[in-house]
C-alpha cells in the first residue's frame, strides 16, 4: 500500500550537482514529515535534511548547510534534494523516509523507507 521510491543518483565530479527525487504514495501527507538519509559502507547512517510536508519547516545536517536544499512539489507528492558543490565525502546511498509527526532535529523514528539511490562523487 505504502510506496516510497527514490531516483536521480549517479556519478558526479567534486564541485558538481545532482538532484534527487522521492515519490511517495499511500500516505496522508498533511500529517507527515519527510527526510533524506545517507549511508556509506563503513559509516553510520545519518540524517541529511528533513521537512514537515505542510508547513515545510526544514532542518539540515551541519556539513551540508549552504550546499543542499530540500524542497517539494505538493501536486506531484514528490520530495527533492538539490545537491550542489558536491564533495567526495557526500558519496553514499541516499534514502527517502517518512514519519507521522515532526522531524525532531533529524532524530525521529521514521517508519517508511525507500530502497535508496546511489550517489558517488569523485575527486
Amino acid at each position: 500500500q505504502v510506496q516510497v521510491v527514490e531516483s536521480g543518483g549517479g556519478l558526479a565530479q567534486a564541485g558538481g550537482s545532482l538532484r534527487l527525487s522521492c515519490t511517495a504514495s499511500g500516505l496522508t501527507f498533511g500529517d507527515l514529515s519527510m527526510a533524506w538519509f545517507r549511508q556509506d559502507p563503513g559509516k553510520e547512517r545519518e540524517g541529511v535534511s528533513c521537512a514537515s510536508w505542510t508547513g515545510f519547516s526544514t532542518v539540515y545536517l551541519d556539513s551540508v548547510k549552504g550546499r543542499f536544499t530540500i524542497s517539494r512539489d505538493k501536486a506531484k507528492n514528490t520530495l527533492y534534494l538539490q545537491m550542489n558543490s558536491l564533495k567526495p565525502e557526500d558519496t553514499a546511498r541516499y534514502y527517502c523516509a517518512a514519519v507521522y509527526g515532526t522531524c525532531s532535529g533529524l532524530r525521529s523514528q521514521f517508519n517508511y523507507w525507500g530502497q535508496g539511490t546511489q550517489v558517488t562523487v569523485s575527486s
